[in-house]
């Protein structure tokens, strides 16, 4: 029985685990996709920020 005991506590600490590597994998693709976007859409942002400033 404390077998059985020990490694159901040793498969709930794998399972806190799997969802810290979970959760810093969709943290890596956020930030790939926020650099994506911004090569490819800062000389726009740049524009419309500079219009902004120059508006003020």
């Amino acid at each position: 029985m404390t077998q059985l005991h020990e490694l159901l506590s040793l498969i709930q600490h794998d399972e806190e685990g799997q969802g810290l590597a979970e959760y810093a994998l969709i943290l890596a693709l956020i930030a790939i996709v926020a650099i994506v976007a911004l090569i490819f859409l800062g000389g726009q942002v740049s524009q419309i920020l500079s219009n902004v400033g120059n508006s003020i």
